[in-house]
């Protein structure tokens, strides 16, 4: 029995080192996509990936705009066909090469990115995208041998890989400072390809009518003028501008093809006109809500002072400071601005922008990174007019101040009296948001602080420090420790104030300890009377079911004798 007992237990051990060994063990590639090799894989949000897009720009563009024009100025096809041939099968290379590109893209699932090269491939030839790509590069080149090496048309299919061009100008709006700016040259590049394809259209649509016919087609080439290459083409763009703008004079057309062509182009050129002025209302709303979002909304404040019938130099105070802020490209409000952020991306983004204002401040110094980074996100921008005080000798102190930018006096009473001058990186005010004790000058300012000129600085309320530190209690006294020599320096702590402080706070903690002690037993006391209670319930309810059963059996009894009796 004994060797069977320990048989099982070291059956039992090994299975559980076993199971432990299992655990640690890190999970093999063909389980976890994201952790196998990551060579020749492009991410989709990097940089190189990027780079390829913006290079596949390049043939697309190419193909967009050059094989329509060879197929309709014949001409340039000719003189130049060497050349168009080597950009042609230049483009086709870099068509193969964007296909191979996208077997080596990696995408995201469940929120990791995927390198395996098999499930790459797989997800890439399920795609749509993919039909596209193929459809691009089939080889209708072959149809040279049938229609003859000077018909570009046959590779129309080329056409048929847009959906990178529209990537890489959507992956540009997003990265460039300027999205406007872009989207304004995005709209008059798509408006100079309609212009030149319906160009191409009309000169080819003159030579099948005959050049010179009548007023409305291209004139007779046979002029010397209007035979050049560079003549053909700028007279049809300038008239393809005039139909699809409807500026100017235009020659009435004479055929039917002619009047379906101006037809199809007028149709165009409302399209074309909704879509622009579409584009460009969208551009000057998305200026002035981002406006809206940076900087305070001054028709609202201006309205105010009007109904109300605020003074006039207040007013212009008022108005000097709301341009200083868009002139200046001051912002108040910070927080709402990257509200819409993760929190540790918002985190990262503070830190980035104001680590270095908060740790020139002496009582910040040597504390916690996360700390910090606590408080960054609780620091407010005030920008302060000239003249304007930013706090008064007396007033209540319940935030400190760190000066990004501009300059402070420390003034007397009379304003005009100055003591000192605070400048850049300099704070005031921090030992108000600290509440130590001993503090012969309580909670209260103890100097007028003015703004010279315009001013920028960081507030920290008292409130928003209390609730960082409570989660933070070493750095608390760190903190308070600070101060106290802060203000030995300052000659206004006073030590006797400070211990008999101490002292009644340690006494008012012995006797909430003391209750607390005492309101534990008396809960404990409470929970026994009421446990025995229940007890005591239960016992007597059980009684009295057996008394109501002893009585039905009597009753029983009774009714029994009784029925013998009776007979």
């Amino acid at each position: 029995m004994n060797t069977l007992t320990q048989m099982m237990s070291h059956r039992a051990e090994r299975m559980e080192k076993e199971e432990i060994k299992a655990w640690s063990k890190p999970l093999e590639n063909n389980e976890n996509p994201s952790t196998r090799k990551r060579a020749w894989i492009l991410d989709p949000s990097g940089g190189w990936y990027y780079t390829w897009l913006n290079i596949m720009v390049i043939p697309i563009t190419y193909n967009w705009v050059i094989i329509i024009c060879r197929s309709c100025f014949t001409e340039i096809q000719y003189r130049y066909l060497a050349v168009w041939l080597c950009l042609d099968y230049l483009c086709d290379i870099l068509y193969i090469m964007d296909i191979v590109a996208n077997f080596h893209t990696g995408f995201l699932q469940e929120g990791i990115l995927v390198t395996d090269r098999r499930l790459i491939a797989r997800e890439y030839v399920r795609s749509s995208k993919f039909r596209w790509d193929l459809l691009s590069i089939l080889p209708f080149d072959f149809l040279y041998f049938k229609f003859g090496i000077h018909t570009p048309a046959v590779r129309i299919n080329r056409f048929l890989r847009f959906h990178r061009l529209f990537e890489s100008f959507d992956r540009t709006e997003t990265r460039i400072p300027y999205p406007n700016v872009f989207r304004i040259s995005k709209l008059m590049a798509y408006i100079f390809v309609v212009i030149h394809w319906n160009s191409c259209i009309y000169f080819a649509l003159s030579s099948y009518v005959g050049f010179g016919k009548d007023e409305w087609v291209y004139p007779n080439i046979s002029d010397a003028e209007f035979g050049r290459l560079g003549r053909q083409y700028l007279y049809s763009f300038y008239f393809s501008t005039l139909i699809l703008t409807t500026v100017g004079d235009i020659p009435a057309p004479m055929q039917e093809e002619e009047y379906i062509f101006m037809i199809v182009d007028f149709l165009i050129a409302v399209l074309g006109f909704a879509t622009i002025m579409g584009s460009i209302s969208s551009v000057v709303s998305n200026l002035n809500s981002a406006d809206k979002s940076f900087y305070p909304n001054y028709d609202q404040v201006k309205l105010y002072m009007k109904m109300y019938k605020v003074n006039r130099s207040l007013k212009k105070k008022v108005i000097a400071w709301h341009q200083h802020l868009q002139i200046n490209k001051k912002l108040t409000n910070e927080n709402q601005i990257l509200q819409h952020l993760p929190e540790k991306l918002r985190v990262e983004v503070a830190v980035s922008v104001h680590m270095s204002t908060l740790s020139k401040v002496q009582i910040f110094q040597h504390c916690e990174k996360s700390l910090l980074e606590e408080l960054v996100l609780k620091l407010k921008p005030q920008v302060y007019s000239p003249g304007e005080y930013v706090c008064k000798k007396g007033d209540i102190g319940r935030e400190m101040y760190i000066i990004k930018e501009g300059k402070l006096a420390v003034v007397a009473d009379d304003g005009v009296t100055q003591f000192a001058v605070l400048g850049e990186s300099m704070y005031f005010g921090e030992i108000s948001i600290l509440n130590i004790k001993g503090n012969t000058s309580g909670n209260r300012r103890t100097a007028n602080i003015r703004s010279i000129g315009y001013s920028d600085l960081f507030c920290l309320s008292k409130e928003d420090l209390k609730d960082v530190l409570t989660e933070y209690p070493d750095a608390k006294s760190m903190l308070e420790e600070k101060g106290r020599e802060i203000l030995l320096k300052m000659n206004k702590l006073d030590e006797n104030l400070a211990a008999e402080l101490v002292a009644k706070q340690q006494e008012l903690e012995n006797k909430v300890r003391r209750l607390e002690v005492n309101l534990e037993s008396l809960q404990t006391k409470l929970a026994r009377l009421l446990a025995e209670l229940e007890s005591s319930a239960v016992k007597m309810c059980q009684r009295i079911k057996r008394l109501e059963w002893e009585i039905s059996l009597w009753d029983e009894e009774e009714s029994t004798e009784e029925t013998q009796e009776g007979p």
